[in-house]
């Protein structure tokens, strides 16, 4: 029995840098417990989230959990001497939010949560491109107007997605999701993407293209590159105009890719639909020509978002952060290798 003078074995210390309302969003109250049990959790209170109070929160941390809305972890704050080892982001982009010489320094490890928001995304292009070809909203509105139960099957006659040419943009893991799940409809999927080899590609049974023949070809067209500036209008007027009619083009990667003006113009022609998530502006201006236009269906962002999206990030990055307690290694970390391409 150890005597009343001895003090207790320290717990190393892990702070929370989410505001409360989105603490309780993100990390589940299991893997909140899991991670008291191995270290002296920290959280900032209302309103104590921010730039200036960032030093004194991170003092003494050896782990720091971010997500949105946690102000940038920038040179100022990581110049000095500090005992942060991680940040185990519980969300997907680290771009705003460590420098980038950091990590390619060595000076700090990052993991991020993107793969759970992948997945989010993956199903969200899935169910739009379902509904495409097989109008499940439509038929239900005619069935509910009475229309004539053959002349409503004829006239909203569904397509199969497996005798359907799909054109990725991107092989990253989102791209990589895609393509898994295209092929199991046995949809016969291309690539774009400039680091994919033909070897890769061969193993992944996807055939690597260039652009403009990916758009000449696809009867849908799914976006997942990333922002940046030799990707910014990748897809432009001439792009758009390769495009088949009655195809469908998806972007929920980020809106700058595309030209939206362009696309505007291409979408007024009537010749295909476009499934938006993403634009050049956010949150999409009210009186943004999109709003109106028939073949253009809208989302505000929303395509990796889900109740259980958020519950997986922040148990993603409490796992990291126990992983590096216990010395095992981190299963998403931010490698300075990933970094050009990263979104």
């Amino acid at each position: 029995m150890s005597s009343m003078n001895e003090s207790p074995i320290s717990k190393p210390k892990v702070v929370i840098l989410l505001t409360p309302d989105m603490r309780a969003k993100l990390i589940p109250a299991s893997a909140e417990k899991r991670l008291a049990e191995v270290a002296n959790v920290r959280a900032p209170q209302e309103g104590e989230l921010t730039a200036d109070n960032l030093p004194g929160l991170v003092d003494g941390a050896v782990a720091a959990i971010t997500g949105w809305g946690t102000p940038p972890l920038d040179e100022g704050l990581l110049a000095h001497p500090t005992s942060l080892k991680l940040v185990a982001h519980a969300a997907g982009s680290v771009r705003h939010l460590v420098p980038f010489a950091a990590i390619e320094e060595g000076r700090l490890r990052v993991t991020h949560a993107a793969i759970h928001i992948g997945e989010a995304v993956s199903e969200f292009v899935m169910a739009q491109v379902l509904a495409f070809l097989r109008h499940p909203a439509e038929l239900a509105d005619g069935m509910r107007r009475n229309e004539p139960w053959f002349d409503l099957r004829s006239r909203l006659l569904g397509r199969l997605l497996g005798e359907q040419t799909v054109g990725l943009l991107g092989a990253g893991y989102i791209g990589r999701m895609m393509m898994r799940l295209f092929r199991a409809f046995n949809a016969r999927v291309l690539v774009y993407d400039p680091y994919l080899t033909v070897p890769q590609a061969r193993e992944m049974d996807v055939e690597l293209c260039d652009l403009d023949d990916l758009l000449r070809r696809s009867d849908i067209v799914s976006l997942h590159v990333p922002s940046l500036p030799e990707t910014r209008h990748l897809i432009g007027t001439d792009q758009l105009a390769l495009i088949k009619d009655g195809a469908l083009f998806i972007n929920t990667a980020r809106g700058a890719i595309v030209d939206e003006q362009a696309l505007i113009a291409e979408l007024r022609k009537g010749r295909f639909t476009a499934v938006l998530d993403v634009y050049e502006k956010e949150p999409l201006p009210h009186d943004s020509p999109l709003r109106t236009l028939p073949n253009a269906i809208l989302a505000p962002h929303a395509a990796g978002h889900s109740h259980e999206t958020y519950l997986r990030q922040g148990a993603t990055a409490v796992d990291e952060v126990c992983r590096m307690l216990t010395g095992e290694r981190y299963r998403y970390e931010v490698t300075k290798e990933a970094l050009a391409t990263m979104a």
